[in-house]
């Protein structure tokens, strides 16, 4: 068994509309840090799914709703820290406004 320490999501803007951002390609994974910095001058909201393999993002996968970022927060998501992704799971983003939040993630792939 091999443990890849990786960036699981390149610091980018999230989207406006439900965005895949990170997946389980063939491995395990383990969210260690996930943040969230709203650059904006005002507040803005961020939700986030993990989706199994052959799911999609719904209510039933919600591990974060519409998190509010004040104008200039970071917020570094404990309710992310931990969780594990089984093969073909994934992340997925909503961001309330578009250009508001940029995002990262890293974690533990295991093969």
């Amino acid at each position: 068994m091999a443990v890849l320490a990786k960036v699981l999501i390149p610091g980018k803007t999230a989207e406006s509309s439900q965005t895949t951002q990170y997946i389980a390609d063939g491995v395990t994974t383990i969210i260690d840090k996930f943040t969230a910095t709203n650059f904006s001058a005002s507040s803005a909201t961020l939700s986030v799914n993990l989706v199994t393999a052959s799911g999609s993002a719904s209510n039933g996968n919600l591990i974060v709703k519409t998190r509010t970022l004040l104008a200039g927060e970071t917020y570094i998501f404990p309710e992310l820290t931990g969780q594990v992704l089984g093969a073909s799971a994934f992340i997925s983003t909503l961001a309330g406004t578009a250009t508001a939040i940029n995002i990262r993630a890293s974690g533990r792939e295991i093969s």
